[in-house]
């Protein structure tokens, strides 16, 4: 794992930043949580990629607020190339 940003998906519709920083933080540092409102994930930036590749290994798969949460390195956004 090269980032430190994560996806974090399969998540309820009602989880908050807060609940998500707290969650993540037991792993590391978390810089910044961003959830993606009714789309059920977000992304959770660690401090480093050791931090980020802890919280995937331990978290991915687990149980979360009665959701099985899927965690992955984030993947950079698509270009939209427009002429």
């Amino acid at each position: 794992m090269e980032g430190s940003k994560l996806y974090v998906g399969n998540l309820t519709y009602s989880v908050t930043n807060e609940q998500l920083e707290e969650l993540f933080s037991n792993y590391g540092e978390v810089k910044q949580v961003n959830i993606i409102e009714g789309r059920g994930f977000g992304f959770v930036e660690m401090s480093d990629h050791s931090e980020a590749e802890k919280a995937k290994e331990a978290l991915d798969g687990s149980d979360f607020d009665g959701r099985t949460l899927k965690v992955d390195e984030a993947r950079p956004p698509k270009r939209n190339y427009q002429r």
